[in-house]
Formats: structure tokens, sequence, C-alpha cells
């Protein structure tokens, strides 16, 4: 039986790869390294893009709503907790985006932005993994998990844009050799 939530776990190994590499890119900068501006503007996009627009698009757009529909808590409950979080995301990668001024990235103000929003993510994740999904595992039907996961598809194409997900995917494992696989 597949679950709407492993749909969700696998696109956090992806986001997870990714705050890896913000946080490499971070710590080449802190080093007074160079890291190609080009590949901060696509490190943000793909965060923008793929963790907000088309992860988060799903929660919001359809996860959480069925949850609740469970009995799940949004006011003073998981749920709200998650929405709060989403939108601290939001900011940061805006603090992260206003570190560019012309074509110069602002190393330190970058780090600072890109480190609390690794940190957050990272914590987002692991609540959503080991506390959220569960609950809504136990609570939803497998109908209700297979109509979930035909809206998320739907999303993805419908909203991403077909291709773009897998477009994403290649640009982080290009991401992955260059700052996580050199040593």
């Amino acid at each position: 039986m597949e679950k709407a939530s492993e749909d969700l776990v696998e696109e956090h190994k992806a986001i997870q790869h990714a705050l890896n590499v913000l946080e490499k890119m971070c710590s080449l900068l802190n080093d007074s390294q160079k890291v190609d501006n080009q590949d901060i503007e696509q490190i943000i996009d793909f965060i923008k893009t793929f963790a907000d627009k088309c992860h988060h698009g799903k929660e919001e757009g359809f996860l959480f709503p069925a949850l609740e529909e469970a009995g799940i808590k949004r006011e003073n409950g998981p749920i709200g907790v998650m929405l709060l979080e989403h939108e601290k995301g939001r900011e940061l990668v805006r603090h992260m985006q206003s570190s560019f001024s012309g074509n110069m990235v602002q190393p330190e103000k970058f780090a600072e932005s890109s480190t609390a929003y690794i940190n957050l993510l990272r914590n987002h994740i692991q609540k959503e993994n080991s506390v959220l999904f569960p609950m809504g595992d136990a609570r939803l039907s497998q109908a209700k998990q297979v109509e979930l996961l035909n809206k998320f598809e739907t999303f993805e194409n419908e909203v991403i844009g077909k291709g773009k997900h897998l477009e994403l995917h290649l640009m982080l494992e290009k991401f992955k050799a260059k700052y996580l696989e050199q040593s």
C-alpha cells in the first residue's frame, strides 16, 4: 500500500541533499572561497520551486486539509506549527535572495540566512517524518491515500510543469557532484 507520505518523504530526501549543498556553499563562502553566483541563484531557485512551490504546495493544498478532515488539529496543533514554519522558511529565502546586490553576493548575509534556513528545514523535516506523517498514515484510508497521490501528480504537472521535477533533480545531482563529492 503506497502512502502519500512516502511521496513526500522522498521529496524530503532531495530537499535534505539541497540543504547539504547549501551548507557546503556557506562553508566555502565563510572560508573566503569562491562560489559561483549562478550556482547560488540556482540552489535558491531549487528551494523556491521544489521545496516550497512543489513540496509545500502539495502539503498545504492537499495533505494538510485531508489531515484536518481526519481530525488532526491545525489551530494549536501540528498542522499549524508546520504552516508557521513554511512561512518562516519563505522569509529566510527572501533574506537569502536579498544578499544579492547586482551580480555580487554578500557572503556573510547569505550564509547567515542560509544557515537559519538549513536548521529550520532539517528540524521541520524531522517533525513531519517522525510525527505528522505517521499520524496521518494512521488516520487516512487507502482510498484517500490514492486520491492524494493522484492530486500530487496532477499538481506537479500543472503547477510546476511537466518535466520540471526531473530537471530539478538533475540540477541537484550536478550540485551534489560538484559540492559534496569533492574532497
